[in-house]
């Protein structure tokens, strides 16, 4: 039957949805970027039907094999993948009739892995912590399933020319009239390299000046690679969380030379601004997306007026609910991150409100320390030595215990010397709070000390909760 509808893309009717990707808006940046001179666009890639970038380079890909006559009718794609390319296969492969095997690491969130498989698609899971050549890594076990199965293909984006093609073909084009040729830089997070190696070839083919600003996390090789010329001789990547981006090789749809310069990010700052960007741009991306933002801050921190940013988000926040959006989460792996400003150890401590820190020495009586914590209303004291420098702690609890203790000749008049507890949580008075609230949550209590290790304050966990729930800490 033949529809009397006519389809137009400026109308936004499609005939199915593969017509809907790309295209996606440019968003301004408005608050968090204040301070900075120059003015910062997102595009924002989660409005692709498959809700990220990778939807772009999926059907092109397909077609590729499809036009070389290696995929054929019910054939198999499998593709190693950290989630979002596997959504976009999925959507292609739903229209095209294919079968989807996806390969992901341990380490990817389980919204992925349920939303693969709501595509009809296999999710088989391997680990993370693996080299690259290691038979259990997801690059091998996606390479052995093709081996393994009949009419396979293996869609190969870290190696698929079509990848940066498809971003050369839309990704760079739209950035260019999006900004009526007013753009002077670009800031892209890298993976497989395929969205920074399409839109620059693009610049660069038309004669456009625009600088090429990647973004690498820390543990990936990517940003010593560039600075080595591309080699990643003598490099080893270290485990990171942020998920999408960095490598441990450096995939050959990545053209680093057309890379003008690389920001590298922390786990924690890609999640800080994750968290920042929904908060107070209304904008809900994934952790890659913040790890962009992160890079592009720093970039933009020298730029002039007249400059132009477009930074890419790549996905949307919906796919990490359980992790960067989880504060449990992020307490667990030490990234703790907090929607507010940046406060060190000492002003929360501080905003109790207490007298000065009050501290015993080794030669002080029992009997003296009793009084002293009972006059000031307090449970513990740090023991320091002669030059006033952080030796231990002592407790009313540490007291008790030994002159309650069977056989114990311990007199109130005798010195606490031997009750002090010397293995203690001692941290820079001004060390910023968010870094060890996962570590003050188990020891519950911290010694704050000068640059002298001489201590100043005592921070608890009550001290944090009272933060918390305060209204300046909410």
């Amino acid at each position: 039957m033949t529809s009397e509808l006519s389809f137009s893309t400026e109308r936004n009717v499609h005939p199915d949805i593969a017509g809907t990707i790309g295209r996606t808006p440019l968003v301004r940046i408005n608050h968090i970027t204040r301070g900075l001179d120059c003015e910062v666009f997102a595009k924002l890639e989660m409005f692709n039907p498959g809700g990220s970038v990778k939807d772009r380079i999926a059907f092109t890909m397909l077609d590729k094999y499809e036009e070389q006559g290696l995929l054929r009718s019910g054939g198999t794609v499998v593709e190693s993948t950290s989630g979002n390319t596997g959504v976009g296969l999925a959507i292609a492969c739903a229209l095209k009739g294919y079968s989807a095997v996806f390969v992901m690491p341990d380490k990817m969130s389980q919204e992925k892995v349920q939303l693969l498989r709501a595509f009809g698609a296999r999710v088989v899971i391997t680990p993370t912590a693996v080299e690259p050549e290691d038979p259990r890594s997801y690059y091998s076990v996606a390479k052995r399933i093709v081996e393994e199965t009949p009419n396979a293909i293996l869609a190969n984006q870290y190696h698929n020319p079509a990848n940066p093609e498809a971003h050369y073909l839309t990704t760079g084009p739209e950035i260019w009239e999006q900004t009526e040729g007013k753009v002077t830089d670009v800031v892209i997070a890298m993976g497989t390299g395929g969205t920074i190696t399409g839109v620059a070839r693009y610049m660069q083919d038309h004669g456009y000046d625009v600088r090429i600003v990647g973004v690498d996390p820390e543990g990936s090789l990517l940003y010593d690679a560039w600075r080595q010329g591309g080699s990643i001789e003598g490099l080893t990547a270290q485990p990171y969380k942020v998920e999408g981006i960095g490598e441990d090789f450096i995939p050959s749809t990545l053209d680093l030379s057309l890379v003008d310069e690389v920001v590298t990010v922390s786990d924690a700052e890609s999640f800080h601004w994750t968290r920042r960007l929904v908060r107070e741009e209304g904008i809900f991306s994934g952790g890659s997306s913040g790890s962009a933002l992160a890079g592009a801050i720093k970039y933009c921190q020298k730029l002039p007026k007249d400059r132009l940013v477009v930074v890419l988000f790549p996905d949307s926040g919906s796919r990490y609910l359980s992790k960067v959006f989880n504060d449990a989460w992020l307490r667990e792996h030490g990234l703790f991150v907090t929607d507010r400003p940046q406060i060190t150890a000492g002003q929360v401590a501080r905003l109790r409100g207490l007298p000065g820190l009050v501290v015993g020495h080794e030669t002080d009586k029992v009997v003296d320390v009793i009084t002293r914590m009972r006059k000031n209303g307090i449970s513990q004291i740090p023991v320091v030595d002669q030059d006033e420098q952080l030796i231990g702690m002592i407790s009313e609890e540490d007291i008790l215990d030994r002159l309650l203790a069977p056989g114990q000749t311990v007199e109130l008049g005798d010195r606490i010397e031997p009750m002090v507890v010397r293995d203690v949580f001692s941290v820079p008075f001004d060390t910023p709070f968010d870094t060890i609230l996962n570590e003050l949550v188990t020891v519950k209590v911290a010694v704050l000390v000068d640059h002298e290790n001489k201590p100043v304050d005592i921070l608890t966990t009550i001290d944090a909760l009272d933060y918390f729930a305060s209204p300046s800490g909410s």
